[in-house]
């Protein structure tokens, strides 16, 4: 749908011969040439932005580096409508998870081309790296369905993979926002008693309702060799909060897969991109978060704005190419610190994201022009 813009069309198109290639490599030159085409594009496109960016002094004639590219908080998604291209031709729309009572963030898209073909590459090198190339393997997805949940980007990225990496027997096993558990646990016994590998993943919660259910009844189930899980998300139990490493140790003991077949992804709603652990990938190597080639992290001082010394806390900071009809950098409310060639997560900056959020939302509607319309939450005119 990005074909009615000539010069959108033509930056898409170059970041999906990247996003295609067999063995997609990281290239600095690369990256750095297709962020500050993308950012100029954005600037000139998207007008929250371009106000965002020229309150920091930042514009494409003085930006020559992606990592001067100024990073839009998750929370001003929130705010308002951040599209680079024309309303009319929105497609879809992604949002943070949420009450009806509570405002929630949205990714606005006019297409889901580069979504699609960002998140398989990604899932596919770390969740499936020891899996043959087009092989399909059981699949259990903790989380409802795209058609259920149309505007998860989770559930859009599990029926993504399903379709093109599940078997048979693969399906989702939450629906009416109730864990299918009788089902879950058929297919899991099953697939035991037949020796077939099995991924099984969902959210940290669902998991967490599946452990206490299984250690309430006793009961084990010990999944074949080769079996693996991801987990996204918060891990909170019924009544405290549930540290990781805990939940990897009741996961070991529930299912019989060690930590190091347990994998975590790091995504927002915000990104059209994900992150995951390295456990599989990388075998007997730290843990840390790994990202696709056309992806860059940063790690930022929330005092100075600029990266502190080599593995130093700091506010996670993501530039992604897939955002190609948003905007491409995203300033995340999480602290991490880096870690040879990726990132660890260590919790949540307090009080970041309403703080940025404000500040953000301040600075994109300061400048407004008299004759320029201005949103409301949902992206309509008032």
């Amino acid at each position: 749908m990005s074909g009615a813009d000539p010069a959108r069309a033509e930056l898409d198109a170059r970041i999906l011969a990247w996003m295609g290639e067999t063995e997609a490599r990281d290239d600095e030159a690369r990256f750095e040439e297709l962020a500050l085409e993308l950012f100029s594009h954005q600037f000139a496109r998207c007008p929250p932005f371009a106000r965002f960016c020229r309150a920091r002094g930042a514009t494409p004639i003085n930006v020559a580096s992606w990592r001067e590219v100024p990073a839009v908080p998750t929370g001003a998604f929130k705010e308002m409508a951040l599209r680079s291209f024309p309303a009319e031709r929105e497609c879809h729309v992604f949002r943070t998870s949420g009450t009806s009572m509570r405002r929630r963030g949205e990714l606005h898209l006019d297409t889901l081309e580069l979504y699609k073909a960002s998140l398989l590459p990604s899932f596919e090198r770390h969740l499936l790296p020891d899996v043959g190339e087009g092989e399909r393997m059981r699949i259990a997805i903790l989380a409802p369905s795209p058609q259920e949940a149309p505007d998860s980007s989770l559930s859009h990225m599990f029926g993504v993979v399903l379709e093109r990496r599940g078997d048979r027997e693969s399906g989702f096993l939450v629906g009416g926002d109730q864990l299918q558990a009788g089902r879950l646990l058929e297919g899991l016994e099953r697939a035991a008693a037949g020796g077939v590998a099995v991924l099984v993943c969902g959210t940290a919660l669902a998991l967490v309702h599946l452990l206490e259910g299984m250690e309430s009844e006793g009961r084990r189930i010990a999944l074949p060799e080769g079996s693996r899980a991801m987990e996204t998300g918060g891990s909170k139990g019924r009544s405290r909060e549930l540290r990781r490493d805990e939940l990897y140790q009741r996961i070991e003991s529930a299912l019989g897969l060690p930590p190091d077949r347990v994998v975590n992804q790091y995504g927002m709603t915000e990104l059209g991109s994900q992150f995951y652990d390295s456990v599989l990938r990388f075998p007997g190597t730290p843990r840390r978060k790994l990202g696709p080639p056309w992806t860059r992290v940063r790690i930022i001082d929330p005092e100075t704005g600029k990266e502190p010394p080599y593995g130093e806390i700091g506010v996670v900071t993501i530039l992604d190419l897939a955002n190609t009809g948003s905007v491409l950098a995203v300033r995340s409310a999480d602290l991490g610190r880096a870690v040879e060639d990726g990132f660890q997560v260590l919790g949540r900056e307090p009080g970041a994201e309403a703080r940025g959020c404000s500040i953000a939302a301040d600075e994109m509607l300061r400048e407004r022009a008299p004759s320029e319309p201005r949103e409301s939450g949902n992206g309509r005119l008032p």
